[in-house]
């Protein structure tokens, strides 16, 4: 059974990674990810300067999902520039992210990171928790500047992460800017920004940063995971490399990103509550789901979601 993947040119010896930002923030982390059955090493969202993040407790596991507002606590780009040569030797792709506070953040670390040779740079246009900073890619203009000033200084594959867009209008919109800017692939999507869980017992929410409210993650936001796969799968006609992100718990949820167009998964939510074993129970599930089916590959069933007839 063939789970492998090929991603902008990029072979992956697995669909099933880690999503930025779930337990890839240190070099033991990454390097946990490294030894696991994970088909990529992706790094924590980086910024020029090292971060703590939001004081705690900024993450919250619930049934069905989660909730956090971590403030992307990373190691700075300098640190994962230095992390990335030794992230190659486990033989499968490095895919380090990026995410400025501001537009020349994003052109300072994507020289040096572009030179530190990851085998993918993902340019993250959609960081939800930073207080007082707004998510990049609800501006199409400023994303297609932003990313049309990044491209010629990144030589690798570059991807783009993207926040969950609710309206068609927005789909086309963004698709658009995805056209034009030199994008090799696209990771959808980040947490449903600005969710508020409420533990009643403590009348207080879960969460201490921003009063509380977070992104939300795990099983509940899959379908608007699905429905952004699908849409951009459909106005890119099939031709850019999806990963899809968002609700992946079990085999066939990663089945169902395959279906709308996905060309792998990540997984953040599950990979915190069960930790790295996470990968080949994933892997397990995801063939069996294809061998009811009588399926030797992913490849035969990307993007084949049929329509309802009538």
């Amino acid at each position: 059974m063939d789970l492998s993947t090929t991603i902008a040119g990029v072979k992956f010896p697995t669909c099933f990674m880690n999503a930025s930002g779930a337990l890839c923030v240190t070099r033991e982390e990454l390097f946990a990810l490294g030894r696991s059955r994970a088909g990529a090493i992706v790094t924590k969202s980086m910024t020029v300067e090292p971060r703590v993040g939001n004081p705690e407790p900024r993450y919250y596991g619930f049934p069905g999902g989660s909730i956090n507002s971590m403030g992307l606590p990373n190691l700075g780009y300098r640190a994962y520039a230095e992390l990335i040569p030794d992230l190659k030797q486990f033989g499968k792709p490095v895919i380090a992210s990026i995410a400025g506070l501001c537009e020349e953040d994003f052109l300072t670390m994507a020289r040096v990171i572009n030179q530190a040779l990851p085998d993918l740079i993902e340019v993250n246009l959609s960081c939800p928790n930073i207080p007082g900073k707004p998510q990049i890619a609800y501006d199409p203009a400023d994303s297609e500047r932003l990313l049309k000033r990044v491209r010629p200084l990144i030589t690798v594959p570059m991807g783009v992460k993207l926040p969950p867009y609710f309206d068609p209008a927005h789909h086309a919109v963004m698709a658009e800017v995805i056209r034009r800017s030199g994008v090799d692939y696209l990771n959808l999507i980040n947490s449903v920004g600005n969710g508020l869980v409420v533990d009643p017992k403590r009348e207080t929410p879960v969460i201490k940063p921003k009063g509380g409210f977070g992104g939300l993650g795990g099983s509940l936001i899959k379908p608007v995971a699905l429905a952004n796969v699908r849409a951009f799968w459909k106005l890119l006609e099939g031709h850019m490399p999806i990963i899809g992100t968002g609700g992946v718990a079990r085999g066939v949820d990663a089945f169902e990103h395959v279906l709308c167009g996905a060309s792998a998964v990540q997984v953040g939510t599950l990979l915190v509550e069960e930790g790295v074993a996470v990968f080949e129970r994933l892997e397990r599930e995801l063939r069996e789901e294809l061998v009811k089916r009588g399926k030797q590959s992913l490849e035969e069933s990307r993007g084949k979601l049929r329509e309802l007839p009538g």
